[in-house]
């Protein structure tokens, strides 16, 4: 079987499942990532998307190979652009904008269309973070989850919610795509154990 663009399969490098080298390391092809903001106005033009930006350079220094900010009207067209991302087999994708509790803010229900499960710590994390600073960080509705192989995660719409995102995500986000992919969890490094005991050098 051919591998999706962006995917090592450990088998080549002769060692066991989950021995090769993992995303963002020396000899890893970078991972690939969208970026996609969810807004009526600067989908008219009306005023520059701020947010997709800040997400694409995030994303860049973490090592993903990024797509985007595609801009596009909140509601039936994200969930379009959700879906085109995930048949084109992007690694991650991530949203800003939509998120809120106004009428216009579709972002979460159609994402929950295109997800297979949902991660629920990904965004209390995230709302957590933000609430440490703004109090109106619980109003953010955003989702993620996993649509076939492809993690998928809504973050606010304000330059400060995509900073309060990536900034938890930079600490999760390569290991969450790393696991997608079949990797093993990683360990601590065990101390060596007295000398004469088994394991410890000789």
């Amino acid at each position: 079987m051919t591998p999706r663009a962006g995917e090592v399969h450990d088998h080549a490098s002769g060692g066991p499942p989950g021995s090769g080298p993992r995303a963002g390391e020396p000899g890893h092809p970078p991972r690939r990532a969208l970026v996609v903001t969810a807004s009526n106005r600067a989908s008219a033009g009306v005023y520059e998307d701020r947010g997709g930006p800040l997400l694409a350079e995030g994303l860049a220094k973490l090592g993903f190979q990024v797509d985007g900010p595609r801009v596009v009207p909140d509601g039936d067209p994200v969930e379009a652009v959700l879906r085109d991302g995930v048949a084109a087999a992007y690694d991650v994708i991530l949203t800003t904008g939509g998120t809120g509790i106004s009428p216009t803010d579709r972002t979460p229900d159609v994402t929950a269309r295109v997800l297979d499960y949902e991660i629920p710590g990904i965004p209390e994390a995230i709302r957590a973070h933000g609430l440490a600073k703004v109090p109106t960080a619980a109003l953010s509705r955003g989702l993620a989850g996993v649509a076939q192989r492809t993690l998928i995660v809504n973050l606010p719409g304000s330059s400060g919610g995509v900073r309060d995102g990536l900034a938890v995500l930079s600490r999760m986000l390569p290991h969450a795509v790393d696991q997608l992919h079949g990797g093993d969890h990683r360990r601590p490094a065990e101390p060596p154990g007295p000398p004469g005991s088994a394991g410890s050098p000789r």
